[in-house]
């Protein structure tokens, strides 16, 4: 079997500099130890907080203060566990901050409590009396929203003390994916033996030109997903259970209505996006995916096959250098300020890029309050991997913006509307690159890389959505989830949106195991969310340019001080109706309508 490089091996050039967060270790442990001390300050808060609005403010702004230190020491060691889960140190050091971070919910749960026993009109008054409480308003306001669900103080303090319990599902599935899923070496058309993980798989192997690797690939990370498919169909049945008890004893409805409460998104909105983009986006995807079958010269088009290159000849070589240069001049439009945030993320080591034995899959961006937002990534020198850069970077300038003009408590909206910020810089770059070449065959490759942006929004995400929607249905009339049941459901929704162009094997069904996502409520379905603002904000500044990216920024910067529709609407975009849905799945279409044509026009010429 292949060796992949072990953390200790990995040149620090493509590593992320965490000593912005601390300078060693040591200071680390030290300030880990401080705030489970300080945070003791409260206690003189306790019972006070409806009697004074001074007293409120004090509290409000020693608990933001507070907040921010939490922060620090939480992302420092979920940052070095992402990097190397195997390491016993780091898996140390995360279960410490799991367990301070459950103790300090506990003693700090009689904030929201007491704020939530004080009547609205007093809250009102308060502000009026001492106009600093205004920088928290919001936040009060969402806090009285939760008044209906919350429980008394007591079994509050209580669940926040059993935070480490509840969050046990997703720490064991992400232990256990780095620290003890082992992928049998591969071989190519070749016969070369290649190295195989899950992240190599989903940014590299899946992507290859090369059908006997691409495949084998898949046999391998399927043969293991299977020896643990039991395991984690238990895991995440525990996180469903969770999730379906805690809405009936806070009287939701259902779980649903709960999952999208901190969200403050309607069902009709969560609905829509799930029922309009299946129906709609379903027959486009088809027909890329039988011309895909055709340019292959496949006789059957399984999963694994979906994400190969529709040109398998033509893949121009992007190094990181190469891709990262060109990010930034695709960024251009969006103005001087935005591009520095870019550069300085890929110049002064935010981001991680090395593939190593222990790293987390895919991608992420942590965005910690005050310091600067880190990139989790695994760079295989593929085009697609430039896309996905881009996407991360849009997470970091978001966030940027967002801290530099917002307190800590009005940095982040809604998660329905996080996903925008990252594939308006996904577009923004295929409309660079479509812009700088007249060569037909470079067009389609590019058209090809924004079908990969929707692909991976509006299916892959979606679909996972659809799955989670099916999941708690089943969850809350009693059904237990096995893994069987697990992958029916995923076998289905795949079925009912690819129909007979797609051989929807045993394996497919197993892709549940493959995203943390479910692990984070109804996060899934909010990156077509997302893509559908940012489809829509794209096209407004291809037409108007500077003054287009200018309210662009002003919406990132207004952070989380508005209620996601009202966030969209300052973007120019209505997200109460279907019709921005539909407009989006329509330029997919378009998209999918040019390939088409330049695949016809290319063989009449022959």
């Amino acid at each position: 079997m292949v060796k992949r490089q072990k953390r200790s091996e990995v040149p620090e050039k493509l590593i992320w500099d965490l000593t912005d967060l601390f300078s060693t270790h040591t200071d680390w442990e030290n300030e880990l130890q401080a705030i489970q001390q300080d945070v003791e300050q409260f206690s003189s808060y306790k019972g006070e907080l409806g009697k004074e609005a001074s007293t409120l403010h004090q509290c409000m702004e020693a608990y933001e203060t507070f907040q921010k230190r939490v922060i620090r020491v939480a992302t420092y060691a979920n940052l070095r566990n992402s990097t190397d889960g195997t390491d016993p140190t780091r898996q140390q050091d995360s279960a410490k901050v799991a367990q301070a971070l459950a103790k300090i919910q506990a003693q700090l749960s009689f904030i929201q409590s007491e704020i939530l026993e004080i009547p609205t009109e007093t809250i009102g008054e308060f502000v009026k009396q001492h106009p600093a409480l205004a920088t928290y308003r919001k936040m009060l306001a969402d806090l009285i929203e939760k008044k209906p669900y919350t429980l008394s103080p007591q079994i509050e303090e209580l669940l926040a003390a059993l935070s480490e319990v509840h969050n046990a599902p997703y720490m064991i599935y992400q232990r256990s994916k780095s620290s003890d899923m082992v992928f049998a070496s591969i071989s190519d058309e070749q016969g070369n033996e290649l190295p195989m993980s899950a992240a190599l798989y989903e940014d590299r192997y899946e992507l290859t030109a090369d059908n006997t690797a691409r495949r084998n690939a898949y046999h391998s990370f399927v043969q293991t997903l299977q020896q643990y498919q039991h395991t984690y169909a238990a895991i995440y049945a525990t996180e469903v259970t969770k999730q379906v008890v805690m809405a009936q004893q806070r009287h939701y409805d259902n779980v649903t209505d709960m999952l999208l409460h901190p969200q403050q998104v309607t069902t009709d909105m969560y609905h829509n996006q799930l029922d309009v983009i299946q129906t709609e986006l379903a027959p486009h995807m088809q027909r890329f995916a039988r011309l895909k079958q055709e340019q292959l010269g496949l006789d059957e088009l399984y999963m694994c096959d979906l994400k190969a290159p529709l040109d398998p000849s033509f893949n121009p070589v992007t190094t990181y250098e190469e891709a990262t240069a060109t990010i930034i001049e695709a960024l251009g439009v969006m103005g001087e300020d935005y591009q520095q945030v870019m550069k300085q993320a890929i110049e002064n080591r935010w981001i991680d890029l090395a593939d190593n034995v222990g790293k987390a899959t895919g991608a992420f961006c942590s965005s910690p309050y005050g310091v600067h937002p880190y990139i989790l990534i695994t760079w295989t020198d593929t085009m697609r991997g430039a896309f996905v850069l881009a996407h991360e970077l849009g997470h970091a300038g978001h966030f940027y913006f967002a801290g530099k003009a917002q307190t800590l408590f009005n940095t982040r909206p809604s998660t329905y509307f996080i996903e925008a910020p990252s594939t308006l810089n996904e577009l923004l770059l295929a409309h660079h690159l479509l812009a700088k070449t007249d060569d037909e065959r470079m067009k389609r490759w590019i058209i090809t890389q924004l079908l990969g942006t929707y692909y991976h929004n509006f299916v892959t995400h979606l679909l996972e959505a659809e799955f989670q929607r099916r999941v708690y249905t089943l969850a809350e009339s009693g059904t237990p989830l096995t893994a069987k049941v697990l992958s029916e459901q995923k076998i289905e929704a795949l079925a009912n949106f690819w129909g007979d162009t797609v051989t929807i094997d045993e394996g497919a069904g197993l892709t549940w195991m493959r995203q943390p996502h479910y692990y984070m409520g109804l996060y899934p379905y909010t990156y077509s969310a997302g893509l559908t603002v940012s489809t829509a904000v794209a096209q407004t500044i291809q037409k108007e340019g500077a003054p287009a990216a200018k309210r662009w920024i002003e919406v990132l910067e207004s952070g989380g001080t508005l209620k996601p529709l009202d966030l969209i609407q300052k973007a120019g975009v209505d997200m109460s109706t279907p019709d921005a849905i539909k407009q989006a799945v329509a330029f997919v279409g378009s998209l999918v309508d040019q390939l088409e044509t330049s695949y016809r026009e290319e063989k009449q010429e022959r």
